[in-house]
C-alpha cells in the first residue's frame, strides 16, 4: 500500500484557467472515494457518481492527482498517514532553526508577515478597510481579502456557498469596513495559486489579525514545509504550550488565511486527517495538489 506522500508523488497541478471546473469534479470524486473506499468502488461506479465517461474521468483524475482513483483509495489509510508523520517529525524540527520573525523565506510561498496591532484586534477591526473578491482556484472559489498592508484573509467556497463564506469571514472582524474590489484582490489570487510565481525576491506580504496566542500558532504553521505534516501536539510544543494541544487546535481552526498559512498540513496525533474549516475533502485535495508542486521546480528557487 501507498502512504500519502508516496501516493501523491507524481501529482501535477491543473492549469489555473481550467482548475475551477476540474476541481468541482475532483472534489466530488475525492469525497465519494473518501466515504466509500472500504467498498473498493469501481471506476464505472465513480464515473456514474460524477456524471462522466469512465475513460474521461480516469484521464482527468490522473492528470490532476497523478495517480488513479484506485491508487488514491490506497492513499487514504490511517496507517500511512502515521508513516507520513513519522518521516516528517525531524524535518519539522529542523525547519524552526531558520527563525520566524521578519522578512525571509518562511515557507514555500516565500511569505513575509506582520501582525495587526493588539489595539486593532481588540477593536474587532474597527478602522481597518478590507477589500475582497472571489477568484477561481484549484480548490473551488477562493475569497481573497486584503488590507493596505497585505493579504488578511483567504477562504474557500463551493458553488452556491460564496455568500456564506463571505459572512463567515466578515463575522471575524465585524467592525471593519468591507469593500468589494476584484482588481485589488486579483493579483493576490494569481500570486498564491501559480507556483511559477513563488519567488524569494517577491515575497507575499500577509497580515495576521488575531490574539497573541493565535498569531504565535499561525506563525508556527508557516514553518511546516510543503509536502510535509505536523501534529497539533508538535505545534503546541513549538509555542511552549505542550499541554495546550486543544487550544492550539482551536487557533488552527480560526486561521483566517487558509492555504497560505498551511493549517491543512496539521494532522491528529494518530496521523488522521481531522476536520478542516473549509471541508475535509478540500484538505485532501490541497495535500495532493501540493505534492505535485513539490515535484515541479519553482522558477527562481535555487535551493535543492
Amino acid at each position: 500500500m501507498l502512504n500519502i506522500a508516496t501516493a501523491f508523488a507524481a501529482c501535477e497541478p491543473a492549469p489555473l484557467e481550467t482548475s475551477a471546473a476540474d476541481y468541482e469534479i475532483i472534489r466530488r470524486a475525492v469525497e465519494f472515494l473518501s466515504q466509500r473506499w472500504r467498498e473498493q468502488p469501481s471506476l464505472e461506479r465513480l464515473a456514474g457518481h460524477v456524471g462522466m465517461n469512465p475513460l474521461s474521468l480516469q484521464k482527468l483524475f490522473t492528470r490532476w492527482c497523478g495517480l488513479s482513483p484506485k491508487a488514491f483509495i490506497q492513499a487514504l489509510t490511517l496507517d500511512h498517514a502515521r508513516a507520513l508523520l513519522a518521516a516528517d517529525a525531524s524535518i519539522l524540527d529542523t525547519s524552526y532553526e531558520v527563525g520566524l520573525s521578519g522578512p525571509g523565506r518562511l515557507h514555500d510561498l516565500f511569505v513575509t508577515h506582520e501582525a495587526m496591532s493588539p489595539g486593532a484586534y481588540k477593536a474587532r477591526g474597527e478602522g481597518v478597510t478590507i477589500k475582497w473578491g472571489f477568484h477561481s482556484s484549484p480548490f473551488g472559489m477562493a475569497l481573497i481579502m486584503v488590507t493596505d498592508r497585505g493579504l488578511a484573509g483567504l477562504a474557500f467556497a463551493d458553488a452556491g456557498e460564496e455568500r456564506a463564506a463571505l459572512l463567515d469571514m466578515k463575522g471575524r472582524f465585524p467592525c471593519a469596513e468591507y469593500e468589494e474590489d476584484y482588481e485589488a484582490t486579483a493579483p493576490y489570487a494569481a500570486r498564491i495559486f501559480e507556483p511559477s510565481r513563488w519567488r524569494e525576491d517577491t515575497p507575499l506580504r500577509i497580515v495576521l489579525i488575531g490574539s497573541d496566542f493565535e498569531v504565535r500558532v499561525w506563525e508556527t504553521l508557516l514553518s511546516v514545509p510543503l509536502g510535509h505534516a505536523a501534529t497539533y501536539s508538535q505545534i503546541a510544543e513549538k509555542v511552549n504550550k505542550p499541554r495546550a494541544a486543544r487550544a492550539v487546535g482551536t487557533a488552527v481552526g480560526r486561521n483566517p488565511i487558509s492555504f497560505v498559512v498551511p493549517c491543512h498540513r496539521i494532522l491528529g496525533k494518530t496521523g488522521a486527517l481531522h476536520g478542516y474549516h473549509w471541508g475535509l475533502t478540500r484538505k485532501r485535495a490541497m495535500l495532493g495538489w501540493e505534492a505535485g508542486v513539490v515535484r515541479q521546480p519553482v522558477e527562481g528557487d535555487g535551493e535543492a
